[in-house]
C-alpha cells in the first residue's frame, strides 16, 4: 500500500477525535460509576483460572461438569419458595410455560444491532417479550429452562443478574448449568445493558432502566412456567423453509473445501426444528422454533420498538393459539429461536447499488459509485414492514405445518453441562500432534464496514486484508498501538481494535465466556455465545453428534441456539476467516475461534454421555521424567475450593481411585497427559479445580540434558449433588 501522508485536514481531525474520545472516555467512567457496578465473571466471587501458555501443562481442553440435581450455592441464606407436590406416575415430562413483557423504553434509548448512530427509539411497533420453557422428569429431580427473548442478544451482566433473582427465589433449582437465556437477535429492540466497553459504546451508554425491565420480564417468565408446570409430551420435528433467506457472504462460504460444500444444497441452512408442547390430554402448550435467519427485515432507518420477522411468526403462532386474547395474552406460548444466523440474511432480493439498480454481489460488497454504503440488499415486500410481514409469515406457514405433524416423541432423561472458559487463551489441538492458540480479542477493518444488511458509517470496505496508515496511526494514538502477539496471532485480520488489551474504563470485550449444552431425550441443544456462520454451525453440530455417537448415544439431534448467556461477536470457519469480510472481521477470538468451541462442545457432550466425569487435557511432558525427581509425589491433584477461608484444599491425588492419568505419546516430542476425575455420589457440592504435576526434559545445544518441574491448573468447574 502506498504511503499516506497526513494533510493538515486529516491532522486537525485527529486532534479532534482525540479531545472527543477523552471527553467520551471519561463519560462513560462517569456513566459506569452512577449506574451500578460491573459485573465481571472475574470478580463475582467464584474462582476464575485462566489458562497458561503452550508449554508442558497448559491446558488444551479444560474441564467441564455433568448436572443432575442442586449445584452448591455460595453467598448468604436465601428464602426459598416451596416446591410444589409433582404427579410422578406418567410418561413424558412436567412442561411449564410462561411468557412477559420485557419492552424497556421505546423512546431516548438506542436501538441495538445496527450500531448506527442516531437510531434511537421514537415509538414502537409491537411489544418485545420473554418467553419461558421448563421442562423436568415425572420424579421432578432432573429439569432444564429455556428461555428466548426479544432482545438483540443476552448480555453476561443481565444472565448474571436474572441467575441471581432466580436463586433469591429458588434457592439452587435453576441455575447456570441448567437455564439457557437467548436473543432472538431483532436489531430494534432497546440497547443499554451491557457491561463491556464496545457494546456500552454501540448502545450509547447504559440504562439501568432498561436493564430492570429486561430483568424483570425475563424473570417473571421463568416464575409463571414454574407455577404452570404440568404432565405433558414433546414431539419434535424438521423440516425445510424456503424463499426467506440468502447468504449475505457467499464468497466467504466458497473459501470453504469443495468437498464440504458438495454435501449440501444450499449456502444457507434451511431446516427448521420445532418442540411441540402438549399436555396428557393433548392440549396444546407451546412451541420452540429454532431456525437460523437474521431478524433485519426492519432496516437501520426504522425506530418503532419491535420483534422483526421471527417476532411476528410468533406474534402468528400465539394469536392462532389464543383465540379472543388480545396480543401477549393467553396461555399458549410460541418462540421462534436464533441459531446460526450469522451469514444468513432475510433481504432475499439480495445486494444491488442504491444509485444504480446493479448488483453489488462480489466479494467487497462495494459499488463503482458510492463504494459500501451504497451496496444495500432489499427485501421481498414494498417496505420494511411488509417484507417482515411476507418474511415473519412463510416461517410461521411453515412451522405450523411441522407442529401440525409433529409425532416423534422425546423421550429419556434431562441433562445439562457448562463450564466456563478463558477464550482469550484455548490451546486447540488441530491433529495428534499440533496445537493453535486462541487469541485476545480484537476487531478487524471489516468490522467498520457492516454487512449488506446494514453498511458502516465511514468508508470501510468488506475484504480488507491490509491495514490503512491513517487509521492506524490514529487508533495508535488514542488507544495505544496493539501488541506484535495480538497483531500475529489474529492473522490475516488487520486489527482495527485490539480490545482485548483495553482496559479503561472498564474492559472493553469479554475473556471470560460459558458454554452450555441441555439434552431433552435425543434433543441436544447447544447453547452458543455468539454468531456461528452456516458452516461453522453444521460443523459444531455434526462434531457434537459424533461425540455422542461415541458413547453409545446414537441418532441424537443437535440444534444450535444462538446469541446465549454472553455475546462475543461472529464465529466463521478457518477458511472464511481468510476472506476477512464482516463477520471474519467480528470473530474476536482469531482464526481457530471455531475450533476452540468445537472442541469445548465435544468436552460438555462427553461430560453428558459418561455420567459425571471431570476431565481435563493437558499439553503434556513425558511422566519417565518425574521418576528421575522428586519435586512433585503426584501428577494430579483435585481441589475443592472453601469460601470461608477463601484457599484450595486438595482432596484427592493420584492414588485416588476415582482419579485416572493418562499420556499420550505423540510426535515429534509432543504429548498429552488426560486427568479424569470419576466424581462419587459422595462428593461435596462446590468448586472445584484439577492440577497437572511434571517434569519436562530440556536439552540445549551442546549442553547437559536438565530435567524442570511445572505445574498447571485448569479452570474452575462447579459440581452438584445427584
Amino acid at each position: 500500500m502506498a504511503k499516506h501522508t497526513l494533510s493538515a485536514l486529516e491532522a486537525f481531525l485527529i486532534f479532534l477525535l482525540v479531545m472527543m474520545t477523552a471527553v467520551t472516555v471519561a463519560l462513560l467512567s462517569l456513566l459506569f460509576i452512577t449506574s451500578g457496578t460491573i459485573e465481571n465473571h472475574k470478580d463475582s466471587g467464584v474462582p476464575v483460572t485462566q489458562s497458561p501458555p503452550t508449554t508442558p501443562g497448559s491446558t488444551a481442553t479444560q474441564g467441564s461438569t455433568l448436572t443432575h440435581g442442586s449445584t452448591a450455592t455460595q453467598g448468604p441464606p436465601v428464602t426459598t419458595t416451596p416446591e410444589p407436590p409433582l404427579f410422578q406416575n406418567f410418561s413424558g415430562y412436567h412442561i411449564g410455560v410462561g411468557r412477559a413483557d420485557c419492552t424497556g423504553q421505546v423512546a431516548d434509548i438506542s436501538l441495538m444491532g445496527y450500531s448506527k448512530t442516531g437510531q434511537n427509539a421514537r415509538g414502537i411497533l409491537t411489544r418485545l417479550y420473554s418467553r419461558a420453557f421448563i421442562m423436568a422428569e415425572p420424579d421432578g429431580s432432573n429439569r432444564v429452562a429455556f428461555v428466548s427473548i426479544d432482545i438483540g442478544m443476552v448480555s453476561q451482566r443481565l444472565r448474571l443478574e436474572v441467575l441471581n433473582r432466580l436463586q433469591s427465589k429458588y434457592g439452587s433449582l435453576y441455575r447456570q448449568d441448567n437455564v439457557i437465556l437467548s436473543g432472538t437477535h431483532t436489531h430494534s429492540g432497546p440497547g443499554g445493558y451491557f457491561q463491556y466497553t464496545v457494546f456500552v459504546i454501540a448502545s450509547e451508554g447504559f440504562s439501568n432502566r432498561t436493564f430492570e425491565y429486561m430483568v424483570t420480564g425475563i424473570v417473571k417468565s421463568i416464575e409463571m412456567a414454574h407455577k404452570n408446570m404440568k404432565p405433558g409430551k414433546i414431539f419434535i420435528n424438521k423440516g425445510n423453509v424456503e424463499g426467506v433467506q440468502i447468504n449475505r457472504s457467499p464468497s466467504s462460504y466458497l473459501w470453504n473445501p469443495p468437498s464440504e460444500r458438495a454435501r449440501y444444497s444450499s449456502n444457507t441452512d434451511k431446516e427448521m426444528i420445532i418442540l411441540k408442547m402438549v399436555d396428557l390430554n393433548g392440549v396444546d402448550l407451546g412451541l420452540i422454533s429454532w431456525f437460523a435467519i437474521h431478524p433485519v427485515s426492519m432496516n437501520n432507518t426504522n425506530h418503532l420498538v419491535n420483534s422483526d420477522n421471527m417476532g411476528y411468526a410468533s406474534y402468528l403462532f400465539e394469536q392462532e393459539k389464543n383465540k379472543g386474547y388480545l396480543p401477549g395474552q393467553g396461555p399458549y406460548v410460541a418462540a421462534f429461536a436464533s441459531s446460526n444466523l450469522g451469514d444468513v440474511s432475510p433481504n432475499i432480493l439480495g445486494p444491488h447499488c442504491v444509485n444504480t439498480g446493479d448488483s453489488c454481489d462480489n466479494a467487497n460488497s462495494s459499488c463503482p459509485i458510492g463504494g459500501s454504503s451504497m451496496c444495500i440488499a432489499m427485501g421481498p415486500g414494498h417496505d420494511m414492514f411488509n417484507s417482515t410481514q411476507i418474511i415473519g409469515g412463510i416461517i410461521y406457514q411453515r412451522a405450523k405445518e411441522l407442529y401440525a405433524s409433529a409425532s416423534q416423541e422425546l423421550t429419556g432423561p434431562l441433562a445439562a453441562a457448562h463450564q466456563w472458559v478463558n477464550m482469550s487463551n484455548v490451546t486447540v489441538w488441530l491433529n495428534s500432534t499440533h496445537t493453535a492458540q486462541t487469541c485476545k480479542p480484537a476487531l478487524g477493518y471489516s468490522f467498520a464496514a457492516g454487512t449488506i444488511d446494514g453498511f458502516g458509517s465511514l468508508n470501510f470496505t468488506q475484504g480488507t486484508t491490509v491495514g490503512d496508515p491513517f487509521w492506524d496511526t490514529l487508533r495508535d494514538q488514542l488507544l495505544g498501538k496493539p501488541s506484535e502477539e495480538i497483531k500475529r496471532c489474529h492473522k490475516p485480520k488487520p486489527i482495527l481494535l485490539h480490545t482485548g488489551e483495553l482496559t479503561k474504563p472498564h474492559p472493553w470485550h469479554p475473556d471470560i465466556v460459558d458454554v452450555q449444552m441441555i439434552t431433552v431425550g435425543s434433543l441436544a441443544i447447544i447453547a452458543i455465545p455468539g454468531e456461528f456462520t452456516t458452516m461453522s454451525g453444521r460443523r459444531l453440530r455434526e462434531a457434537v453428534q459424533a461425540e455422542f455417537a461415541t458413547y453409545g448415544m446414537q441418532n441424537m439431534t443437535a440444534v444450535i441456539s444462538g446469541l446465549c448467556n454472553v455475546y462475543t461477536h461472529y464465529i466463521t470457519t478457518f477458511e472464511e476467516y481468510q476472506a476477512q469480510r464482516y463477520e471474519a472481521a467480528s470473530t474476536i477470538y482469531g482464526p481457530h475461534t471455531l475450533s476452540a468451541y468445537i472442541q469445548l462442545f465435544r468436552a460438555l457432550a462427553k461430560a453428558i454421555a459418561t455420567g459425571e466425569v471431570a476431565e481435563v487435557i493437558f499439553v503434556g511432558a513425558n511422566p519417565k521424567n518425574s521418576a528421575e525427581n522428586q519435586t512433585h509425589q503426584t501428577f494430579l491433584t483435585v481441589e475443592k475450593y472453601e469460601a470461608t477461608s477463601a484457599t484450595w484444599r486438595i482432596v484427592h491425588n493420584d492414588a485416588s481411585w476415582e482419579t485416572r492419568f493418562y499420556w499420550h505419546k505423540g510426535l515429534l516430542g509432543h504429548s498429552n497427559a488426560t486427568i479424569q476425575w470419576h466424581i462419587p455420589g459422595t462428593a461435596r457440592p462446590g468448586i472445584y479445580r484439577m492440577r497437572y504435576f511434571g517434569h519436562h526434559r530440556k536439552q540445549d545445544f551442546l549442553k547437559p540434558a536438565v530435567i524442570l518441574s511445572f505445574e498447571s491448573t485448569s479452570s474452575a468447574f462447579e459440581v452438584v449433588t445427584s
